[in-house]
Formats: C-alpha cells, structure tokens, sequence
C-alpha cells in the first residue's frame, strides 16, 4: 500500500493522519498537545508522525500545515505564534531528514484554502478567496488553479488589511487591520467597551465574556450582542470587496469558529457587498459560502498539499 502523511501543527495541539493515496479515510488519526515537560515540539511532533505510521505501507510524502509566517520553498517556519522556540526553524528539512521522506510545510492558513477548495466547499470553482474567522483572521486565495504563496510565501495575511485606520491595535502591533476589529477578541473588546458606556445588555453579567457567551446573547435578541457582529461582518464584507477587485474570485468561503454564528455575521457581509463594490459584475455569480471541512481543515489541507507533491 501507498500512503501520504499529512500533519496540522497549532500552538495548543498538533493532529496528524495517514491516508492512502487513493482515499480520503485516514488509515490511521492521532492528536496531541503542542506543548509538553519533557520534550520540545518537534520532539513531539517526531513522536506523533510515528504514531500515526502505517505498517506495511510506503509513505511517500509528508505534508504540515504549521502556523505564523514561513516560507514554502525554502521549508523554513519564521515565526510561529505559541511556540517561541520555532524562530526561524527549518521544519521541512528536520522532518525529511527524521524519517527519510520527502515533505513539504505551508501556512495553515493557506492550505486550509487549498484543502477547502480541493475538498470542501470550493471544489469546481477555479477563482477563490478562504477567510477564517476565529481568534484571529488569516486566509488563503486560489488564482486560476494554484494557491497563490507569494515571493517568499508570505501571501494571503488576508486579516491584516487595513479597514480602519487609525482603529484598534491588531494583534501584530499595527492600528486598524480586519483582525483588530472583527476577530472573537476584537468582539469581545468592543462589547466591553460598550458596555463602560452604558450600553444596555445581558451581558452586562457575562464573566468572563467570551464570543460564545456574545453569539448566545446575540441569537436571544440582546441587541448589543447582534450589533457586535453586525459591526464585524460589516468589516469583513468591506474587506472582501477589496478581495474582489484584486482577485475577482466566484466564490468567498468563511470558516472559523466566529463564522459558526451563521447570518448574524453572513447577513452583514452580505448586506456590505453592493454597497461598497466597484461595479455589479464582480458579484455576478458570486458565492459567499460557509466553510465546509470543519476542524479537519487543516488536515485535509496537508493532504491537498502531499498529492500536489506527488502529482508534479
């Protein structure tokens, strides 16, 4: 048997599967925590790719989803959010060289949109942009067929576009990005905010206030609650109509965890289209979809990643 290995490295825990060439059932799943005592990350990511190893079987290629920036072709992770030690680390090479398999890394981010399109809700479309919203924003885009990485792979920080200037600070340290205004934490503090000034809310005894307890609060009829993701999916629909005129995508498809609060933020979105749009032929045909592939995003974009690998 021939199989592939694929692997979604995130700062709480990192996944892996092996699955055959031919199938999208994973012959073998396994997860742990990122982070531990004893051993470093790659030590335990060492680890993980052995547990999932299929006996009697010939992996042919390895493919990681990892976070923060990093650069595909050269292999090498420049920064990963929640693990420090990854500076400049050279993933792909410490994995090739650990078990003798070829292997190739890239922004999770950026194989959630490969994954998604080759798997999820972009299949047939050949144009598309990927936003995840959730703790913070990232994204992904395909032009004509291929993931666009960019130079130095570095492409597709789709949440770190400036939609108000002179706004909150983001996470990276600039004022005003999609991130610092419609992510769960962006929500949170804006709520906060409002709710120093008087504004009126159930959530007013929400300790602590979280994005859930806000999407709870916001499908109850709190109004407040529903202004903070009307707020948000305005945002983010002004964003994808930059996204559109640069990209002239067919379809936009939104995941994360943010995105699971369904039209409080679609409606919104949607609403920001037309109104900020250039021109009405960018929308003919356009889909705003929902994300379809889930938490297995990651994984399954690592496994678009190894059959790219192995079909060049």
């Amino acid at each position: 048997m021939k199989a592939t290995i694929a692997i979604d490295i995130g700062g709480t825990q990192m996944r892996a599967a092996a699955y055959p060439i031919d199938s999208l059932e994973p012959l073998k799943v396994n997860r742990i925590p990122t982070q531990g005592t004893r051993l470093s990350p790659e030590e335990r990511l060492s680890k993980l790719i052995e547990s999932v190893w299929p006996e009697k079987a010939d992996v042919l290629a390895i493919g990681a989803a990892a976070p923060g920036p990093l650069n595909p072709a050269t292999g090498v992770v420049l920064s990963a959010p929640n693990i420090p030690k990854w500076e400049n680390f050279e993933l792909q090479q410490y994995i090739e060289k650990k078990f003798n398999t070829p292997a190739q890394i890239g922004n999770d981010a950026n194989l959630a949109a490969l994954g998604e399109w080759k798997f999820g809700a972009g299949r047939g479309h050949h144009h598309l942009i990927y936003l995840t919203i959730s703790t913070g924003i990232g994204g992904g885009v395909i032009v004509d067929d291929r993931l666009l990485v960019g130079a130095n792979g570095l492409a597709g920080e789709l949440g770190h576009v400036t939609v108000s200037p002179g706004g909150p600070y983001c996470s990276c340290g600039r004022r005003g990005h999609l991130e610092a205004v419609a992510s769960g934490p962006s929500i949170v503090r804006w709520v906060k905010e409002e709710l120093e000034r008087g504004m009126p809310s159930k959530l007013l005894s929400a300790k602590p206030l979280t994005p859930k307890k806000i999407a709870q609060a916001a499908h109850e009829g709190d109004e407040l609650a529903q202004a903070a993701f009307e707020r948000a999916g305005t945002f983010i629909g002004r964003a994808i109509v930059d996204f559109l005129h640069i990209f002239n995508p067919t379809a936009v498809i939104i995941g994360g965890g943010v995105s699971q609060v369904g039209e409080l933020l679609f409606a919104p979105i949607r609403e920001a289209l037309p109104q900020y749009v250039f021109g009405p032929k960018y929308l003919e045909d356009l889909q705003i979809l929902k994300a379809a592939l889930g938490d297995d995003v990651g994984l399954m974009g690592a496994l678009a990643l190894t059959r790219d690998m192995l079909s060049t």
